[in-house]
């Protein structure tokens, strides 16, 4: 009977990473993809190896916090099934309405709800995570007004990065050795600007791994039914599963916010949003890429839309440039900056560049995604009575 808990168990958590894999290859690769610097295979294989680096190292500490802490109880196999469950249905739900809800939140939400319902619930841990899930959305916010308003425009005229046609490199095979060398269209600023995009993937892989592989495993973790390393690999293999497969269609559409404004912009995003939940898994915190990205995001086209133009750059025509917000744009015929591609000399006002409506959307649901997980599992353990 307890195999047959295990290995459903297993499977649920299996369910959970993969569609974690699904959207966070997107997140974290998208750009690049989108770029045309590297093919979807090796993209997914670069996040299957990352993602397993932050779950074995940062991760493990982000594992304590959701496996001990938020309830002062172990969780047993049949409840940490039960969790993972309510886990997998607030990703679905989050899919259906097409609002990337964070899933270390719903996470936290189910356990949460698992003691509300056996009185055993850690207040002073719930209100320090809370506390840093209204936080973050404003220091990224923040973050991204302030480059936008201040930093991109010098940003975007010293290091434009585009992508030239043919292949990056070639073997040169003059000599008695061969040895790499530029493609035929390639410059050094374009191989400068393809290796950063390449680190900062992979930083954001490292950063997606440590905030996402406890929430595939860590109820299994808490019951004693898998050891820490074990549950690790599990989750990984899960994600590195959903990245092969189902996100190649996100790759592909560059399914989030990141797809339709320029590639330096959306690196100031990854790497804010990246250290962001890297350092707030470091110290334990459930976070999320999503939250910190949307909101960076956000910051960064208001923040460009709102800086004052100075009569010099007026004059030499050194306006800023067009941000499109993807899905965030008001307009859905509105011009879109597509990755790699030259901006234009347009200014616009910053409701031009989001809809606000959106905005409250996303962050509607980033309410209402963990409350619903909880009270869904409160419920369901009020009534069926396991823990």
């Amino acid at each position: 009977m307890v195999e047959t808990v295990l290995l459903v168990g297993v499977v649920a958590s299996i369910f959970v990473g993969f569609n974690i894999g699904g959207s966070s290859t997107g997140i974290a690769w998208g750009p690049a993809v989108g770029a045309g610097l590297l093919r979807k295979t090796t993209a997914a294989a670069l996040m299957t190896f990352f993602v397993f680096l932050g779950g074995w190292t940062v991760g493990r500490n982000v594992m304590d916090t959701l496996a001990g802490d938020i309830i002062a109880i172990e969780i047993s196999l049949a409840a940490g099934v039960a969790v993972l469950f309510f886990i997998g249905l607030g990703i679905l739900i989050a899919n259906v309405f097409g609002v990337p809800v964070p899933t270390s939140m719903t996470t936290v939400g189910a356990i949460a709800g698992l003691g509300l319902a056996t009185g055993t619930l850690n207040f002073d841990t719930i209100g320090w995570i809370v506390s840093w899930w209204i936080v973050t959305p404003i220091i990224g916010l923040w973050v991204g007004a302030t480059v936008g308003r201040y930093i991109y425009p010098e940003l975007n005229r010293r290091f434009e990065i585009r992508t030239s046609e043919g292949a990056l490199l070639a073997v040169n095979r003059s000599g008695s050795v061969p040895k790499l060398a530029l493609g035929p269209n390639t410059t050094y600023q374009e191989l400068g600007g393809t290796i950063v995009v390449l680190v900062i993937g992979c930083y954001m892989a490292f950063s997606a791994g440590a905030s996402n592989v406890p929430n595939a495993v860590a109820p299994l973790v808490s019951s004693g039914a898998l050891e820490v390393n074990t549950a690790i690999i599990i989750a990984t293999v899960a994600i590195g599963l959903g990245g092969f497969t189902i996100a190649r269609r996100t790759m592909e559409s560059v399914g989030s916010e990141l797809s339709d404004i320029p590639l330096l912009a959306a690196l100031i995003v990854m790497i804010t949003a990246s250290t962001i939940t890297t350092l707030l898994s470091w110290a334990g915190i459930p976070i999320s890429l999503v939250m910190s990205s949307v909101m960076t995001i956000v910051g960064l086209g208001w923040g460009r839309a709102t800086r004052p133009i100075t009569a010099r750059d007026a004059v030499r025509g050194k306006t800023d440039a067009e941000l499109s917000m993807g899905a965030l744009t008001a307009e859905p015929d509105a011009p879109m900056t597509k990755i790699g591609e030259a901006e234009s000399d347009e200014v616009l006002n910053a409701g031009d560049l989001f809809n606000p409506r959106a905005i409250v959307k996303y962050v509607s649901m980033w309410i209402i995604g963990p409350s619903m997980s909880t009270l869904l599992a409160y419920g369901f353990f009020t009534a069926v009575g396991i823990s």
